[in-house]
């Protein structure tokens, strides 16, 4: 029973953490339109997805490019599929 509930809540945090990443991809494709530092909806938006990607900002910068995101994308897919291919198996 208790493996049960704990395989369901794992699977739901999966879910939940899926499409914060498309979030957080969905807030790097905006920050590339011009302008749009200085609305006050994108400031909103970029502060939630900063919770994870302000960690990784400015560790690779190459002229005006910041190139981290990509590392924090990485990171958190890895971490995603260790959640699903390992984690949750083991408790199912």
């Amino acid at each position: 029973m208790f493996l049960s509930v704990l395989s369901d809540c794992l699977i739901v945090l999966y879910h939940i953490l899926n499409v914060y990443f498309y979030y957080m991809i969905i807030i790097a494709l905006l920050s590339w339109i011009p302008g749009i530092f200085n609305t006050s909806w994108y400031y909103k938006l970029r502060k939630i997805s900063d919770f994870y990607m302000g960690r990784f900002r400015g560790l690779l910068v190459l002229g005006p490019v910041d190139f981290t995101p990509i590392i924090g994308f990485v990171i958190y897919e890895a971490a995603l599929q260790f959640l699903a291919l390992y984690i949750i198996p083991m408790v199912a």
